[in-house]
Parts: C-alpha cells; sequence; structure tokens
C-alpha cells in the first residue's frame, strides 16, 4: 500500500513537472541550466556526476531508465534555472529559502547517515568513491572537501573528518548560496538524500564486489 502511495505521488508530480516545461524554448532552458540541446536529434543533454543524462523534447521523457526521484529533481531544476553563476560560497540546507525546519532536520541527518558511510572506511576508499563520481576536491579545514556537480549549476559539497583516537567519523553537506535559483527545498533535500544514497551504491561497486 505504501508503494502505491508513493508511486501514486510521484506520477503526479511527475506529470505536473512534465507540464510546467510545455512551450519553454528548449534551446533557453539550456542556457539556462548548463545544459546543451542538439536540434538536430531534438534532445537535451546534461551532465550529472559522472553521466550524461538525454531528455527527449517536447516530450521530457529519458532515454535510459533512471531514479525515478532523480529524474523528478531533473525536471525541475530544468523549470526554475535562471542561468545565475555558483558563487562558491557554501551555506547549509537550514540556510535555504524556507529552509528553517525542513533544511536544519536533513542537515542533522545527513551528518548522521555520512558518518554510518564513513565508519571503518580509509582515506583512499573515500576518494576513489568520490573520484569514480567526478568530484572535484578543494582546499578546507576538513580533511578531504569534494564538490559533486549533481548538475550543471548545483553543486554539492561534503566535506569530511576522519576516524581518529578521540572522535569517530564526521561529515557535513552544503550548497552553493545560489541553490536557491535551482531548486526548492523540498528538491534540496532529496538531492541530498540521493547524493547518499549514490555514494553508498558506488562504495559497494567498487568495494564490494563477489
Amino acid at each position: 500500500m505504501e508503494n502505491k502511495k508513493e508511486n501514486r505521488a510521484f506520477n503526479e508530480m511527475y506529470i505536473a513537472a512534465k507540464k510546467r516545461l510545455e512551450g519553454k524554448n528548449p534551446i533557453e532552458i539550456a542556457k539556462n541550466s548548463g545544459a546543451e540541446f542538439d536540434e538536430e536529434k531534438s534532445i537535451l543533454k546534461i551532465k550529472s556526476l559522472d553521466a550524461i543524462f538525454e531528455l527527449e523534447y517536447p516530450t521530457y521523457d529519458m532515454k535510459e531508465k533512471r531514479d525515478d526521484w532523480q529524474i523528478l529533481t531533473l525536471l525541475h531544476y530544468l523549470d526554475l534555472a535562471d542561468n545565475t553563476p555558483i558563487l562558491s560560497k557554501q551555506i547549509k540546507f537550514g540556510e535555504l529559502k524556507d529552509g528553517l525546519i525542513r533544511g536544519a532536520r536533513f542537515d542533522k541527518t545527513v551528518e548522521a547517515e555520512l558518518e554510518r558511510f564513513l565508519k571503518n572506511k580509509d582515506e583512499k576508499q573515500v576518494i576513489e568513491v568520490f573520484k569514480s563520481l567526478d568530484a572535484k576536491f578543494i582546499d578546507s579545514k576538513a580533511d578531504l572537501s569534494a564538490v559533486f556537480y549533481i548538475y550543471p549549476y548545483y553543486p554539492v559539497t561534503i566535506s569530511i573528518w576522519f576516524e581518529d583516537e578521540e572522535f569517530p567519523p564526521t561529515g557535513k553537506m552544503f550548497l552553493d548560496k545560489t541553490a536557491d535559483h535551482y531548486l526548492t527545498i523540498e528538491d534540496a533535500v532529496g538531492v541530498g538524500e540521493l547524493m547518499i544514497k549514490i555514494i553508498n551504491e558506488r562504495y559497494k561497486k567498487l568495494f564490494c564486489k563477489k
């Protein structure tokens, strides 16, 4: 029953998201979102982490099977994107517009999830996982900081402090200060949850082979 409700909720949001994109100029969408529009094939191409997503225009149907909720956040991203330049200024989810409750709660959730992911993992493993997702490593006060481009103008930064004799491993996730120009708080949290899921799945793929 729960799955049926979730599927119905997704389908309703998916139809609404495609409806909002109806009639929009694909060249303008591409410019505002960092996507590429292939006029000959009528396809929008957009990079997400280490993959290229392709959507048929004007239906916005995905050419390959992808995570349902990532497809939804991508459609919302294409709808809201306004070409605001990335500032490279990190903010917490709680600092987003309307993020005081939902975002602040997720800041705590993501720290717990990252601690769980980091437990009993060494630095080389984490770096390999991050590299495989096309992360860009940056200088910071953390032991390791990496920027993931879930979408071209929507960077997600993860900063990590590895476990030592005194403290358990900790991690924090940040968005760019321009994030509100591209996704709502609900979608931002969805992207954060998706990043945790993808990182865990990639670790299993790389290090838990049978």
